[in-house]
């Protein structure tokens, strides 16, 4: 059976269309589930500027269906799935609201430094969402949506060597390290407002990156 949105029986006019070479500006005929196509006067291939890949992230026929995805979508892929992830992880927790609101908190935070740091926030904010679940979940929830061997291998990886990182660690490691301490440190912080009891220091937290010693330092102000 043919994917409806692939079948041509089922394609509108719009489905064939006209765009423009990025490289030489001539006129290029797609249709619409042509991931590339070859420009004709000056050969340059380039990537159908309609095309919606978000199906590519969780469909187990993808590559049979679109085929290799094009050289800058190579990431794309990956970059999806952290909202699949960010879906079974709230699954996963049910009515633990708790769970849900710092692994939330966590993916901001990975966001945030990943950025600054040039970290590969794919990988960082599915291991900031995952966090809580333990090893066994995260692979399980990792496999279900579609992740591959690498990335899993990897995710799973940075949950489990977070309490050992050292200076000759990775970046991903050092960023995530960052990550939790700092999660760790606004919950310390929340609970000091409503008791209050001693304001945790700064300058007691082991963090790597420059961003996250700003990220806490901001934190206390």
């Amino acid at each position: 059976m043919k994917c409806p949105g692939q079948d041509m029986k089922y394609w509108k006019a719009s489905a064939i269309f006209d765009a423009q070479c990025p490289k030489c500006n001539a006129i290029v005929e797609f249709y619409k589930d042509d991931t590339s196509r070859r420009c004709g006067n000056c050969g340059h291939r380039f990537v159908n500027p309609k095309m919606d890949f978000g199906c590519a992230s969780y469909c187990p026929y993808a590559e049979q269906c679109l085929g290799a995805l094009p050289e800058e979508f190579t990431g794309a892929r990956d970059n999806l799935l952290k909202d699949k992830v960010a879906v079974e992880m709230k699954r996963f927790f049910q009515t633990d609201f708790k769970r849900i609101r710092q692994a939330t908190a966590a993916a901001k935070l990975a966001e945030n430094i990943g950025k600054v740091e040039g970290g590969n926030l794919a990988i960082l904010l599915c291991a900031a969402y995952l966090h809580g679940t333990g090893p066994i979940a995260a692979q399980a929830i990792l496999t279900k949506v579609g992740a591959g061997e690498q990335m899993i291998e990897e995710i799973c990886e940075l949950l489990s060597q977070n309490p050992t990182v050292q200076e000759s660690d990775s970046l991903q490691a050092k960023i995530m390290h960052d990550v939790l301490t700092l999660l760790h440190f606004q919950e310390e912080l929340k609970e000091s407002l409503k008791t209050t009891t001693i304001v945790p220091q700064t300058d007691e937290m082991k963090l790597f990156t420059n961003s996250a010693k700003s990220l806490a330092t901001s934190l206390t102000e």
